[in-house]
């Protein structure tokens, strides 16, 4: 029939129908970036710098204190500057 609906074929709620899927597709896109953003920011579980220096940090203040030997602070300071 000719003349119905708003000639694309869809007819009034087909654009709804449409601007939804649209915004389907996008919002699956948007999650797998996000997906992807997180496994990659978290790659093996290996330490952010700053987590490298608090710990740092923590073991010179055990090591002002006492509570570590100097061969112990070393052998744990290189470990933790290696990043293993």
């Amino acid at each position: 029939m000719m003349g119905y609906g708003t000639g694309l074929g869809f007819g009034f709620g087909g654009i709804f129908l449409m601007f939804g899927f649209v915004l389907l597709v996008v919002g699956l896109v948007v999650l797998v970036a996000w997906a992807v953003s997180r496994v990659s920011a978290h790659d093996g579980g290996a330490a952010t710098p700053t987590e490298h220096d608090e710990a740092l940090g923590i073991l010179r203040a055990r090591f002002a204190r006492g509570e570590v030997s100097e061969a112990e602070y070393t052998q744990a300071a290189n470990v933790l500057r290696s990043g293993q």
